[in-house]
């Protein structure tokens, strides 16, 4: 767990609520009300603490705040620390988060500040499509402003196609074809890990085959031993077995892996682009990306997994106001555009100036209206059915073999949950 300035006398996230509940509100030091100034800003975003901060010059200029960061690398203490401090009178006054069932659990709970009047000027000002706006409704008001915007795609390594005499692969045949090339030649094909994004394959095999039994997965009315969730797990199988996947317990950050060769292709959110030139690769040049082609050709439109993480105030923050103003701030073109050449995302805001001409083609091909967009899985999944995913995904891309015990782990979990909501 990498941990912030201000939390770093935190011993255990138990302790923090104490300590919470004691401290005399971190960087900001406001009162309920004051706007400028600096805003403690919480997130699960570690890595991404040097592209905050880059933004810090500009906000201070342009509304008066800056961030004071303390960030999580472990996901489930992250989120024990959110929670917890609900319960203190410091709760964050902006803080990341995720949307789908986690964020609809908290704003149910009535802990979110409303963001209605600020998506109405965004939605005015051309700033943010209508689109965007259902991932954070609820009961006809907004919650949260997004984050960030990224679509799943194929990363691929430019040298590697070139020196194998692979082409951007159009349709799945051609992607499996490619895959096929690459590891009689010595390549391995694809990336895989058996922590946290165990998801990834599962969400490409099943959505690309038929998108209405990917979202009956998200609402249930489709079970995980579906015999047709069994065929697609086998196909996995087949290709774990062919040996098209990097090892899953690598500790390696895979932007190096993609830099050093070690797999031809991985898959990613488009946020993946700053992992990339962190470690040297120019666009266009060193990596390209693809939109991965629909495993069944007759679909009409390819499916994109699409996820959207929001920032978030807390209703009862002394920050709240200071926390609202950055958030109506950040979806602006200045902001969106500081934020792209910092983080290299597709911004969420058309008027935003985006610096990655890469990004910003597959941004307009994806809004061509030939693809259909997904909710990320990670997202979709309802959050104890989730987590029961991702160990059972994982288990299974660390041990291939017959899916249905994993399957069944995962939809016992899937009934447990759909029962307590009847």
């Amino acid at each position: 767990m990498k941990l912030g300035r201000r939390l770093a006398a935190l011993g255990s996230v138990l302790a923090a609520g104490a300590l919470l509940v004691s401290c005399s509100g971190g960087g900001g030091g406001s009162s309920a009300g004051e706007v400028e100034g600096t805003l403690d800003f919480y997130t699960n975003k570690g890595a991404w603490e040097p592209d905050f901060e880059a933004l810090n010059p500009l906000s201070e200029e342009a509304i008066g705040i800056d961030l004071d960061i303390a960030s999580y690398s472990d996901q489930p203490q992250y989120e024990a620390f959110i929670r917890q401090s609900f319960r203190t009178d410091e709760s964050p006054g902006l803080f990341t988060w995720a949307t789908g069932p986690q964020l609809q659990e908290l704003v149910d709970e009535g802990l979110i500040a409303e963001t209605t009047d600020i998506w109405d000027e965004a939605i005015e000002e051309g700033w943010v499509s209508e689109d965007l706006k259902q991932y954070y409704t609820y009961d006809d008001k907004q919650y949260c402003v997004p984050l960030n915007i990224a679509y799943w795609v194929m990363y691929y390594n430019i040298p590697i196609f070139e020196e194998n005499g692979i082409e951007v692969p159009t349709t799945w045949d051609e992607l499996m074809d490619a895959a096929a090339t690459f590891s009689d030649n010595g390549v391995t094909p694809f990336y895989t890990t058996s922590t946290l994004f165990t998801f990834v394959w599962f969400e490409t095999l099943v959505a690309g085959t038929d998108p209405e039994l990917y979202q009956g997965l998200e609402t249930g009315e489709v079970s995980y031993t579906d015999p047709r969730i069994v065929e697609i797990m086998n196909t996995w199988l087949e290709q774990e077995e062919a040996g098209w996947f990097t090892d899953p317990g690598s500790t390696t950050d895979p932007a190096t892996m993609l830099n050093n060769g070690e797999m031809a292709m991985i898959n990613f959110g488009t946020f993946f682009s700053g992992s990339l030139k962190g470690v040297g690769m120019e666009p266009g040049v060193d990596y390209g990306t693809f939109i991965i082609p629909a495993v069944d050709p007759g679909l009409d439109k390819t499916p994109v997994p699409v996820e959207t993480g929001p920032l978030c105030t807390a209703e009862n923050s002394p920050q709240r106001e200071r926390g609202l103003e950055y958030a109506r701030w950040w979806m602006g073109p200045e902001a969106q555009g500081a934020w792209n050449s910092a983080r290299g995302d597709v911004p969420f805001n058309p008027q935003a100036e985006v610096s990655d001409e890469g990004l910003a083609e597959l941004g307009e091909e994806i809004a061509s209206g030939d693809y259909e967009l997904v909710t990320r899985y990670f997202e979709a999944a309802p959050p104890p059915v989730l987590t029961v995913a991702l160990e059972q995904l994982g288990a299974f891309i660390a041990n291939p073999g017959d899916p249905l015990p994993y399957l069944q782990t995962i939809q016992d979990a899937a009934d447990a949950y759909w029962a307590e909501q009847e």
